[in-house]
């Protein structure tokens, strides 16, 4: 029997317009380094994981003005991004099918998520590792869920047993996720794509920490939780 094999994809094509910065968020400077780096450090950090493939978009010339090579190898730009999310993982899938296997694990990781802790990375792993279907990690909702009408009056108070917020990585065998975003539209991300394939994706425990870095004050946020965990400018 042959061994599991893993590898990172993050798609960093985006332009990141929320966060109101000229320069596309992924390349914000976070603890002297561009964000991106986080991600792929954290993805990397794990012996398990083979190599990480970054989706950037055709017109990308700023990856290559940062420093890489502490990584050798084991990280691999794909100038292949699309105009959305769904459209750079998919086209990053089809790159990255010469050097894969279709049974292979891809763990799609958001390039606006830098605070990947490796505890929730590993219990990742070896929860996923023999599921037939895959899955994602996520954090059970907490709070009291308002649903709202148009004028921005609560309408309802929506229980929140058995809902959980979904983070990344979301981890699935490189072909079903081909297949999934082959077939499927436009989703807000990938396990939405498998579970239209009529499958259920296993939900990990993850953290609140893993935050997505969506606006300016979540940077510092992110900087916040890096610092305490040592990280060094």
């Amino acid at each position: 029997m042959t061994s599991e094999r893993f590898f990172g994809l993050i798609p960093a094509a985006g332009a990141g317009e929320r966060m109101g910065q000229a320069r596309p968020k992924q390349y914000l400077a976070l603890l002297g380094r561009p964000m991106l780096y986080h991600g792929v450090n954290a993805l990397l950090a794990s012996g398990r994981i083979d190599t990480v493939f970054v989706v950037l978009s055709p017109a990308d010339r700023e990856f290559r003005q940062h420093e890489w090579s502490e990584f050798g190898e084991r990280i691999a730009p794909l100038y292949c991004g699309g105009a959305t999310r769904h459209d750079s993982v998919l086209n990053g899938l089809v790159a990255a099918s010469s050097m894969v296997q279709a049974d292979d694990w891809m763990l799609v990781h958001d390039a606006a998520r830098p605070c990947l802790g490796q505890h929730e990375l590993l219990r990742m792993l070896d929860a996923l590792a023999a599921d037939e279907v895959g899955g994602l990690l996520g954090v059970p909702v907490a709070d009291t869920l308002k649903r709202a009408d148009a004028a921005g009056r609560v309408l309802a108070t929506e229980p929140r047993e058995h809902l959980w917020q979904a983070q990344t990585p979301q981890m699935f065998r490189h072909g079903l996720l081909l297949r999934a975003l082959s077939r499927s539209g436009i989703m807000s991300d990938e396990a939405g794509a498998v579970e239209a394939m009529g499958l259920n994706p296993k939900l990990v425990q993850g953290s609140a920490a893993n935050l997505k870095v969506t606006y300016a004050q979540d940077l510092q946020l992110a900087q916040t939780i890096l610092t305490s965990r040592g990280t060094l400018v």
